[in-house]
């Protein structure tokens, strides 16, 4: 069996989109799997990997502890990502709340509908936001590898597009014209924030997986 890592997430579209990014970084060097994993579930006999509170107050902090849940359950390398969109006139918000910002965690539509709202009265030239993510290598009795990667752009005042997940459909990215969410997965990976942190993250993979 190839060398190992577990993605610690249960969100099935950035399993996805991560995978993607990891394979295109690691080739076929290093079997990148999710947490319900055929791998992962025989190691486990039954258990579960606990749910994570996501209690720490930056995007690294609330990764490494979704990694360290998933490589203490498993004794495997797992990687784990925090991501948000932080809004310029919000003071970085919603932040390290992205995903619950409408009071409901994981419903996209009420997020970026609140969210809209709160910044419809603010002219063009104000609406700078940025996707930000850091992600978390934990490697059982090893010190933890984190990257950061951002996502620069304007907030939309309508979402368009129907590609991606979250707020792609209201940030349109510094230099283009369309929103993320209407560009193709390879597009949207070669620029993304996510891209950006898991491909700087990749050649740790390799060294704790002592993959050539």
């Amino acid at each position: 069996m190839r060398p190992t890592v577990v993605l610690a997430s249960r969100n099935a579209h950035k399993v996805g989109e991560l995978r993607a990014i990891l394979v295109g970084a690691l080739g076929d060097a290093v079997e990148v799997v999710a947490m319900d994993d055929p791998a992962v579930t025989s190691i486990l006999d039954g258990a579960s990997i606990p749910d994570v509170v996501e209690s720490e107050v930056t995007f690294a902090g609330n990764a490494a502890l979704k990694a360290h849940a998933v490589a203490d359950a498993t004794g495997l390398p797992a990687i784990a990502d925090d991501s948000g969109l932080c809004v310029d006139v919000l003071g970085g918000a919603p932040g390290i709340f992205s995903a619950r910002w409408s009071g409901r965690h994981g419903d996209d539509a009420a997020n970026v509908a609140l969210l809209l709202a709160q910044v419809a009265d603010v002219p063009g030239e104000h609406r700078g936001a940025g996707f930000v993510c850091a992600a978390v290598l934990a490697v059982p009795g090893s010190a933890d590898v984190v990257e950061h990667g951002q996502l620069r752009g304007t907030l939309e005042r309508a979402p368009r597009g129907t590609g991606g997940f979250g707020y792609d459909p209201v940030l349109r990215p510094d230099g283009d014209e369309r929103t993320c969410a209407e560009l193709s997965a390879q597009e949207k990976q070669a620029i993304s924030h996510r891209g950006k942190a898991f491909r700087a993250l990749a050649p740790a993979v390799r060294t704790a997986l002592e993959v050539v």
